[in-house]
């Protein structure tokens, strides 16, 4: 890792705020609309209970830092959360663990290849390199407190749940129909245990892991767990903390670095802010200090991300001023 020589510093925080409620309600429903039209992409297949997903669903939901929601769309619509968990359980884990000793089991940088490589793990000496590709995910999710496997779901459950400020329910057809089809993981997490990057059984391992990305969420779920990293911590809804602001920074680098797999540096690129995909057709999206952006769409490119999602939060980005690289000539105004 770097060795940034700044133990010690305080951490100071410069974010700006969002424009009027009125303007960000209508803007929300004008990003629903414009991409209403958009047929792109397919619906997740290699799941079979995510293959009969309405391709025609689309939801998006912003929740301010102060508690506020705007909503467009089926943001009530619920589905499994699948890869999204990751950032959360990462969170939790970081929130256990600290910044350091994360950090140098499971990694920080982009591998630049899909979610689910094993040519990663292996060119990296068994090192899974980042929390957001699957071979981290599930080091990460082996590292979740608990001394059994029964009490370290629950711990994520309960974890996630705190984020979303509700108690969210298993999907089990997902969950069963993943259990019988995650053979590529059930690899990946043996090469983990010969490089001794899993502590625990590694089969066992992969059934929690199933069983997090299983649990169901809406876009309206996900605008306010992303509101919490956006918040230092505290859920804007129940006002309650779940982890620290270290925590919301570190889990947000990694998103910036890593949320949306191969295509991350378009993602950052086009965007510029956190996010994080999951194949059902979630997309979560952070704006530091400002809001979290929930959306759902099912139809995937080909990296396994929502496109009427990408769309969607790519217009908010800039006509809310969120892109975390924009700027302007000072005492300039907008052209």
């Amino acid at each position: 890792m770097l060795d940034s020589n700044v133990e010690g510093v305080e951490q100071s925080v410069s974010t700006g705020t969002l424009p009027g409620w009125e303007q960000v309600d209508s803007l929300v429903v004008e990003s629903h609309e414009r991409n209403l039209v958009c047929k792109d992409g397919a619906v997740a297949d290699y799941i079979p209970a995510l293959a009969n997903a309405d391709p025609e669903l689309f939801g998006v939901c912003v929740v301010e830092v102060d508690g506020g929601v705007h909503v467009a769309g089926d943001t009530n619509v619920e589905f499994s959360i699948q890869s999204i968990s990751k950032a959360f359980v990462y969170a939790l884990v970081c929130e256990e663990f600290g910044h350091a000793a994360v950090a140098d089991l499971v990694g920080v940088n982009n591998t630049g290849l899909a979610f689910n490589s094993v040519i990663a793990l292996e060119l990296n000496d068994g090192h899974p390199m980042n929390p957001m590709v699957n071979a981290g995910a599930l080091a990460t999710t082996a590292l979740m407190p608990g001394t059994t496997p029964d009490e370290q779901w629950e711990a994520i459950h309960s974890g996630l749940s705190a984020f979303a400020g509700r108690d969210l329910v298993l999907d089990e057809e997902v969950y069963q129909s993943e259990a019988a089809t995650n053979i590529r993981n059930r690899a990946i997490a043996r090469l983990l245990e010969s490089y001794g990057r899993v502590g625990r059984d590694p089969m066992e391992v992969v059934d929690v892991y199933t069983r997090q990305c299983a649990l169901r969420v809406s876009a309206r779920d996900l605008a306010i767990m992303g509101a919490t990293l956006a918040d230092g911590g505290v859920n804007p809804v129940t006002g309650k903390r779940v982890v620290s602001a270290d925590v919301c920074r570190d889990t947000l680098a990694i998103l910036a670095a890593n949320g949306l797999y191969e295509k991350s540096g378009e993602w950052l690129f086009e965007i510029g802010l956190p996010g994080k995909s999951g194949v059902s057709g979630g997309l979560l999206t952070v704006s530091p200090g400002k809001a979290g952006i929930g959306a759902f769409s099912p139809r995937l490119d080909p990296a396994g991300n929502s496109v009427r999602g990408q769309q969607a939060t790519a217009y908010l980005s800039r006509v809310l001023g969120l892109n975390i690289f924009a700027s302007q000539a000072h005492g300039q105004p907008n052209d």
